[in-house]
């Protein structure tokens, strides 16, 4: 297909718009995926360029051949690395409707106070001249500090001293897994559960014990048992609107499990992601607020709230585990740019930015509602089995005997992306699932997207 479109391409001036990626699909007869590839082999080329939101034009003829990198195929020799790419983060044609996206789409970020804040920072002579410490800049730090605080009843208070500044939550998550385990030795992980914490689990060496989820969140014994069958001393664990189910952990399960950790001297990794993504009710106070003895590594992120062009979390942990963290950040990060944190220390101090997340969790609110009421209306035999309270998608079952990964890849072949439910598994699912993003796209698609779901499965 690549050699057909190369012929196509050549014949056609700078700046011709190519066909969609439904109708090369069509055209020649073959998936949305091998489109993809195919264009990507014409990227590579210097052929085509892609213009996002616009579509994928013929490029300016260039003189330089493509490189001939197929030497480095046996210099490499075998791979020990993880290779994955969560469907979260991938981008397709601007005409296919997005509903596997991990971000909110622009229209819901706060953008004025964003370029509000970038135009007052670059006034600062320095600031792109120096390096910020490596734990973050101390206001940065006593923000998040204060904000896991305000959660606490009483006990040994959060401070500046206790965080570490990262660059998002994967980076925090790196950093915590590498310091608190050795390669193969095991981590129990919820199921299904967020597919970067996997990979940042399996790239450090690291086997993944699964635990079922419940009605509740989890079953508390499960846990105790698991970690002491395998020896774990790591539990990683979203508590509050999991991605990709948006479930919430009860209140009896949070207080069992931090008597678990407590019996067993282990660590749970609390990624609190979906901080300000709550929409029906203020989300429930973390663990790591109950949490005195340094059981708790609490990762917040505000990337999912504030921009994802600002990649910026706090990490909380206490004892030799913070220093530990903090040692091995060493090996992928030095610190985080001095620019990028101090704009996000203006947005946050800004008066608009409540206002900001409180706009932004009725808009995710009005989506979720809309995109729920279009699929019960078009396809009532997919199953919801729990609306989630928080977060940014629908988890939903399929019917038999529909395969999760056959049915996004004819939806993408007809115009949807959506998120097969595999990805999320760290062992076999345990039935078929897909994840539905509403935070991407507008209210306005998701007829259609249901739509071409009912077709699909009927």
């Amino acid at each position: 297909m690549a050699a057909g479109l190369r012929g196509w391409v050549r014949t056609r001036p700078a700046g011709t718009r190519l066909p969609s990626t439904r109708s090369l699909a069509t055209e020649h007869h073959v998936g949305p995926v091998t489109v993809q590839q195919a264009l990507q082999l014409l990227v590579a080329d210097g052929l085509v360029e892609t213009r996002p939101g616009v579509g994928t034009f013929v490029a300016a003829a260039r003189q330089a051949r493509p490189a001939d990198v197929s030497w480095q195929t046996t210099a490499l020799g075998p791979s020990e690395v993880f290779d994955t790419e969560g469907s979260g983060v991938r981008t397709f044609a601007p005409d296919v409707i997005g509903l596997h996206a991990g971000y909110p789409s622009p229209s819901l970020l706060p953008g004025p106070l964003l370029r509000s804040a970038v135009q007052k920072v670059a006034r600062d002579p320095d600031v792109l001249m120096r390096a910020a410490p490596n734990s973050g800049l101390p206001q940065l730090r006593a923000w998040f500090a204060r904000e896991l605080d305000g959660h606490r009843a009483g006990g040994a208070g959060v401070d500046e001293s206790d965080v570490i500044v990262t660059s998002g939550g994967q980076a925090a998550l790196s950093a915590a897994f590498r310091a608190l385990a050795s390669p193969g030795e095991t981590v129990v992980m919820e199921s299904p559960t967020y597919w970067g914490a996997m990979a940042a689990a399996r790239a450090h060496g690291l086997r993944i014990v699964p635990l079922a989820r419940t009605a509740d969140g989890i079953d508390p014994e499960d846990l105790d048992a698991a970690l002491a069958a395998h020896g774990s001393r790591v539990f990683y664990a979203q508590p509050t609107y999991a991605n990709p189910t948006g479930d919430v952990w009860a209140p009896q399960v949070r207080a069992r499990v931090g008597e678990v950790l407590a019996d067993r001297k282990a660590f749970l990794v609390e990624d609190d992601w979906a901080r300000d993504l709550y929409y029906d009710a203020e989300a429930p106070a973390p663990l790591a607020a109950a949490d005195d003895d340094g059981h708790v590594v609490y990762v917040r992120s505000l990337t999912k709230s504030m921009s994802p062009s600002i990649r910026v979390a706090g990490l909380v942990a206490r004892g030799p585990a913070l220093r530990r963290i903090r040692a091995s950040r060493w090996v992928s990060e030095l610190f985080v740019p001095a620019f990028t944190q101090q704009v996000a220390i203006d947005v946050l101090a800004h008066p608009g930015w409540n206002r900001h997340r409180g706009a932004l969790r009725r808009a995710l609110r009005t989506r979720r509602d809309t995109l729920l009421a279009e699929l019960t209306r078009a396809v009532p035999e997919l199953r919801v089995d729990r609306v989630p309270r928080g977060g940014l998608s629908l988890w939903a079952r399929l019917p038999r005997p529909h395969h999760a990964d056959q049915v996004a890849e004819a939806a993408l072949a007809a115009g949807l992306a959506i998120s097969p439910g595999a990805e999320w598994f760290p062992t076999e699912p345990y039935g078929q699932f897909v994840r539905l993003s509403f935070a991407a796209t507008q209210e306005t698609r998701y007829a259609d997207a249901a739509r071409i779901l009912a077709d699909l499965l009927r």
